[in-house]
């Protein structure tokens, strides 16, 4: 099992939005949340060079955004019932695996706060290899460290970008919406599509009770 962190584990999209709104309205002004979803995806200073035309104010939109996820990353809280699915999980002896287009230094901030670092036995985050989401680099590297096959493998995100690099990857993977709009096209190549975390946790211990 591979799981992307949020979204998927942790309920931090709110946080993220205005954490990336903050970063960006010195340079890009008041950006919808639809135009910063569409452009986030591996390290923030990819979603920026993404949005910010002159590229030098990029380290003080980088400074802006660490300062915010600092001073309020105690907001992030997780999804009800991710911890029994993920303690579950382990009592059956499944290797547990998280690929994360969020940096190492947030995540780790998160896992410590939620106690989530000893249930995983691979973590790959978003500034750990040159490649990012959609690319599949990150849940090959995952796979490996958790010796298993593409095959055996079940991965969970809650993003475009997951199920194309799960697809690439050839890894049957669980979309998750939070009831958004997906290209039909898109949602087709997920092995499985719902709208909540709970509905993906139920689904996973299914799957993994019928295997």
């Amino acid at each position: 099992m591979v799981f992307d962190l949020d979204g998927t584990l942790v309920d931090s999209m709110p946080l993220v939005l205005r954490a990336f709104a903050h970063a960006l309205r010195p340079t890009c002004g008041d950006l919808t949340p639809e135009t910063i979803t569409a452009n986030l995806g591996g390290p923030p200073d990819r979603t920026f060079r993404a949005l910010i035309r002159e590229q030098e104010k990029i380290p003080e939109a980088m400074q802006r955004l660490m300062d915010y996820t600092a001073e309020h990353w105690r907001l992030i809280r997780p999804f009800e019932g991710m911890h029994g699915l993920l303690d579950h999980l382990r009592g059956a002896r499944h290797p547990l695996g998280l690929w994360t287009g969020r940096e190492r230094e947030t995540t780790e901030w998160i896992l410590t706060e939620h106690g989530l670092g000893p249930k995983f036995d691979a973590c790959v985050c978003g500034d750990d290899l040159p490649t990012h989401k959609p690319h599949p680099g990150g849940l090959e590297e995952t796979l490996r460290q958790l010796g298993v096959t593409r095959e055996q493998a079940l991965f969970v995100g809650d993003a475009d970008v997951d199920v194309i690099a799960g697809v690439e990857c050839g890894v049957r993977t669980l979309l998750i919406s939070h009831d958004r709009p997906v290209d039909p096209a898109l949602r087709a190549q997920a092995w499985r599509a719902v709208t909540t975390p709970a509905e993906a946790y139920a689904v996973v211990r299914a799957e993994l009770s019928a295997s």
